[in-house]
């Protein structure tokens, strides 16, 4: 681009005159020469070897049509066929007047006559095709992405947003294509690795919009916008493109994921259709059952539902519709189970909808970013109960979910530290669960958060033990002071033998970390007999006790000393 805007600037412009005739080159060259850097050939072929090596410094050539061994015509076809050599422009030199037609058909700027005109016409001709070519060269490599050659984001959506105005009738599809787990591809096998993979996926893509039309464009590092014209049976397209598409990156270890907005009829704009192929593609990333979906009604709903609970967030948390129950945790070391702690577990008493489910809400914030006002509300719920309990003579500590983009909050101990002090409760009385996958996110940055949690008095329980495939190597670092079985393996315990020695073996490697054990999710009597056979320490779930209303848990509490 540098040596582009050099040459707009009046430097380093050569110019290549193709002629058989010696007085004419010399003529020609003598109009010019004091402007430019001239350089000659006396035939086609001579000239194509010239324009293939000196590709990068040429600005322009004059070319005659009619040479031995090759002629301007047969040049001319090469050069516009040719990938690197198109943007070369090409004035031809003829005094055939029905020349110039088919010239100019054939890829030709402009044309000059013979006999030649006024010298000054020539020079201004020529000037004029090379700025033309330069800014066009320059539009290109503007809109274009350098590394796959596909239109840039930007002008993606502008020459897409042409397409329809000048196509009103057109139905028209959005595909967007992500690489599955790419910046991992590029830590285990390079950027090189990486750039060759996104070359070889832009390419295809390329093929494939030449093929049945449309546009294409890279979106961000691995993700790449489709559009083209609607498809009846999107199914049986899809699977032909995403095979093709494979087969051109010929590597067992890449695998791709595709979002589609099929038209529909609705009067949707390029960017919504977009938007909703974006969502699609989002839905199935960690999906292993299919590699592609499209887009539909029910998800549409669903989407709706999601945008609704994310506006009336504020208004949910200033109208305390967020109500934090517990769930009691029984010690069963002893024999005799004893209720020890709570875990404080969040419902939102929506005035529309309802009771909604976690299931519904927590990962939706977890996803953008909210979970932390909703955490923050929930600690401090639980911490100013933790008080309530204590006036009343009950020592009660309570769990609270920390969730993994809580744990990435270079505030957070900060946070949880004014919690405690505002409502006069020690820190050791306000255990964090932190996910064992989340452990697996970043497992240094969060192995020194939680060092620094510990710091400041308190505990960590692993939560969902199991569930993040924590290496032995890493467990053996980890900072924490309980680890809680996920719930999935205690449900299987009594019917799985595999699900039974597995539970055994976590059990074991928290004997050796030398911390206590949480069983969550229990539900039998068959169950907390296995798990107390186990060696289990603690256990949660609706054996003992649904989760409760702090008044209801405060009854327990108080049914719990009468009963001793």
């Amino acid at each position: 681009m540098q040596e582009l805007l050099e040459r707009k600037q009046g430097l380093h412009r050569t110019v290549l005159i193709v002629d058989d005739e010696l007085i004419e080159r010399e003529m020609l060259g003598a109009m010019l020469n004091e402007s430019y850097e001239v350089i000659y050939a006396s035939n086609g072929v001579s000239a194509l070897e010239i324009i293939k090596h000196e590709k990068t410094s040429l600005s322009i050539i004059l070319l005659d049509l009619h040479m031995p061994k090759l002629d301007g015509y047969s040049l001319l076809k090469i050069l516009r066929s040719d990938s690197e050599l198109w943007r070369i422009p090409v004035i031809v030199l003829t005094s055939e007047k029905n020349a110039e037609v088919k010239s100019l058909q054939l890829g030709a700027a402009d044309f000059i006559s013979k006999p030649y005109e006024v010298p000054e016409i020539i020079r201004a001709r020529i000037e004029h095709s090379i700025e033309l070519s330069e800014d066009r060269i320059i539009i290109h490599e503007t809109e274009r992405d350098v590394l796959t050659g596909l239109f840039n984001k930007e002008f993606f959506f502008e020459y897409g947003r042409r397409l329809d105005n000048q196509n009103k009738n057109m139905p028209m599809d959005a595909l967007v294509l992500d690489i599955n787990r790419f910046h991992i591809i590029n830590e285990l096998y390079g950027r090189a690795y990486g750039d060759t993979l996104l070359k070889k996926l832009g390419n295809s893509i390329h093929n494939l919009v030449c093929e049945i039309g449309g546009l294409a464009c890279r979106r961000n590092s691995n993700c790449f916008g489709i559009y083209i014209p609607h498809m009846d049976n999107p199914k049986d397209h899809i699977s032909r493109f995403i095979s093709m598409i494979e087969d051109v990156l010929d590597d067992r270890k890449i695998s791709i994921r595709l979002g589609i907005y099929s038209d529909d009829g609705s009067d949707l704009d390029m960017e919504q259709r977009f938007e909703r192929a974006e969502l699609v593609c989002r839905k199935i990333k960690n999906h292993y059952t299919t590699c592609f979906d499209i887009y539909n009604a029910e998800l549409h709903s669903k989407e709706l539902h999601s945008e609704r609970l994310i506006n009336d967030m504020d208004s949910a948390l200033l109208e305390k519709q967020f109500k934090v129950f517990y769930q009691p945790k029984y010690n069963i070391c002893d024999g005799k189970p004893v209720l020890t702690s709570v875990e404080a577990l969040v419902r939102w008493f929506h005035p529309e909808f309802g009771m909604i489910p976690p299931g519904e809400f927590i990962t939706l914030f977890e996803d953008n970013g909210l979970i932390r006002q909703l955490d923050k509300y929930v600690w401090n719920e639980a911490a100013n109960q933790i008080k309530k309990w204590k006036e009343e003579g009950f020592n009660v500590p309570v769990s609270v979910n920390v969730s993994r983009v809580d744990v990435f909050n270079p505030r957070l101990v900060d946070i949880l530290s004014d919690i405690i002090k505002n409502s006069e409760i020690d820190s050791e009385n306000l255990l964090l669960e932190i996910t064992e996958s989340a452990y697996s996110d970043n497992a240094q940055q969060i192995i020194n958060t939680v060092m620094n949690l510990r710091e400041n008095g308190f505990k960590i329980e692993m939560d969902d033990f199991g569930s993040g495939y924590s290496s032995l190597n890493m467990l053996c670092s980890l900072p924490i002071d309980a680890l809680k079985l996920d719930m999935e393996f205690i449900r299987n315990i009594c019917d799985n033998k595999k699900h039974f020695r597995l539970v055994g073996i976590m059990i074991d490697i928290a004997r050796i970390l030398e911390v206590p054990v949480i069983a969550e999710g229990v539900e039998t009597k068959e169950q907390l007999d296995l798990l107390e056979d186990l060696g289990c320490d603690i256990i949660q779930g609706y054996y003992f006790s649904k989760p409760l209303p702090a008044e209801e848990l405060t009854a327990l509490l108080k049914s719990e000393v009468r009963s001793v």
